[in-house]
């Protein structure tokens, strides 16, 4: 059987992702993965509470929650392999297990804005996270370091393909269904 990937590239509308959209010029300013059409696991380095921008690190998205009810985005998806399945789970619960070490990589999102590559350790922003963990499934290569891979970066990849665009809540009341009734 078939395996997907998934990833979401989202417009929340908060304060924070208006200045980073400010410089950008970009529709898309967050990132996440996801294994599943209903996207009920979605995962990205992010608010750890939707409510306190300041404290971030890898997060498990709620997509119902207050956050994204009014984001805007796009949903990509590509095949892959079982192996390939396999590493990216294994990557994201090693992540997930020891979810206390890791933070979130704001410093390195200045360093995007000036094309300097700048990793830390267990630190990640979003698209650099799903740029690590399609790396290490070996579902990606890319072209740059991923200390600079944008939620553009992902969008452009010509392994992705676009199955929706628009209102998040649109997916799920008007796109999902249709999915899951042509599968």
């Amino acid at each position: 059987m078939e395996k997907r990937v998934y990833i979401l590239l989202s417009d929340t509308g908060t304060i924070f992702t208006r200045l980073i959209k400010l410089y950008t010029k970009k529709p898309y300013n967050h990132a996440s993965i996801a294994f599943d059409q209903n996207l009920l696991e979605v995962y990205s380095f992010g608010r750890i509470n939707p409510y306190n921008p300041f404290k971030g690190g890898f997060v498990k998205e709620d997509l119902q929650g207050d956050l994204f009810k009014q984001a805007r985005c796009s949903i990509y998806c590509c095949t892959v392999t079982d192996a390939q399945i396999e590493k990216m789970n294994h990557y994201i619960h090693r992540i997930e297990a020891q979810a206390e070490i890791y933070r979130y990589n704001l410093i390195g999102l200045f360093a995007v804005a000036l094309n300097k590559p700048f990793n830390r350790r267990n630190a990640f922003f979003c698209s650099q996270f799903v740029a690590t963990v399609l790396l290490e499934s070996n579902v990606i290569k890319f072209d740059k370091p991923l200390s600079l891979i944008t939620p553009h970066d992902l969008q452009a990849s010509p392994r992705f393909e676009l199955i929706f665009q628009g209102k998040l809540s649109d997916f799920y009341t008007e796109v999902h269904p249709k999915m899951i009734h042509a599968i």
